[in-house]
């Protein structure tokens, strides 16, 4: 009778443990699922990421009003910064080795050399602009201008330095095949990008201008009096954009490329003045 009890006390206590042992042990089996489903959550949180835009000047409003708190606001692990200038002053900035993401130019020009120069990736580069060219007078100005051709009435003229801004070289194009150029760039102040000549025929530091037509846009302290020619050009201001090769952030680069390319991203565009350019 003895040896039964011993024999039953020995096998509760043998259950018990096997119990215990197998509570633990899930126990342990659910802290190591809780970890390993944190571990790949944090895994799958993306790292922050800025970006640089290096933008022509003229895609300053565009971009700071409302392309870049739209893509943000879609890609919230990714801060856009801009830089504007000229477009041959940020090609010279992105071979000295600016640490830029995307280069949006506005001509072809700076992006071919770019290309060539193995500084921006090719296989990004997307044609997705046109913009015009128009001639311009303060508001208040009192000249009788009505054609693109009445630039030479004006004394005092503002145009884009052609050695480096896209509009001063398409402003050179236009009125070197109109047979003006030595005539208008006698008394033609250079300016170092289009915000520049801008400002100095608002402010009437200058009679008349030649700017992109979405600049214009951009203030009631000017008028357009006439486009350029279609003629005079050999092809429209075209704005590419890219991925710079030494980026550091290819994918995010490469994503915001893609939502400049969206129907939203282009809507905006076009608000602003530009033209979805289809060769």
């Amino acid at each position: 009778m003895k040896r039964k009890k011993l024999t039953a006390i020995l096998m509760t206590a043998a259950l018990a443990g096997v119990m215990v042992f197998g509570c633990g042990s899930n126990s342990a089996d659910e802290e190591n699922t809780k970890n390993t489903s944190a571990d790949a959550q944090d895994e799958e949180k993306e790292e922050p990421v800025e970006l640089l835009i290096a933008a022509a000047a003229s895609l300053e409003y565009s971009y700071e009003d409302e392309l870049i708190p739209m893509f943000e606001e879609e890609n919230p692990g990714i801060t856009v910064k801009g830089t504007y200038d000229s477009s041959g002053k940020l090609q010279t900035q992105i071979e000295e080795g600016i640490e830029a993401d995307v280069f949006m130019s506005a001509a072809t020009k700076q992006m071919n050399v770019l290309s060539e120069e193995s500084l921006v990736d090719k296989d990004s580069v997307v044609n997705l602009l046109e913009n015009k060219i128009v001639l311009i007078t303060s508001v208040d100005s009192g000249l009788e201008l009505s054609d693109f051709t009445d630039i030479t009435k004006a004394e005092t003229i503002a145009i884009g330095d052609p050695a480096s801004v896209p509009v001063g070289q398409y402003s050179e194009e236009a009125l070197t095949n109109l047979g003006l150029w030595e005539e208008v760039s006698a008394k033609a102040s250079l300016g170092t990008n289009v915000t520049e000549v801008l400002n100095w025929v608002a402010e009437g530091s200058a009679d008349a201008g030649i700017v992109y037509a979405t600049d214009a846009a951009t203030t009631d302290k000017v008028k357009v009096v006439a486009e350029a020619p279609a003629d005079s050009l050999t092809e429209p201001a075209i704005y590419p954009v890219g991925v710079v090769t030494a980026s550091a952030n290819k994918e995010a680069a490469q994503k915001f490329v893609e939502f400049l390319q969206s129907e939203e991203a282009i809507k905006v565009f076009e608000e602003y003045g530009f033209i979805q350019y289809n060769e």
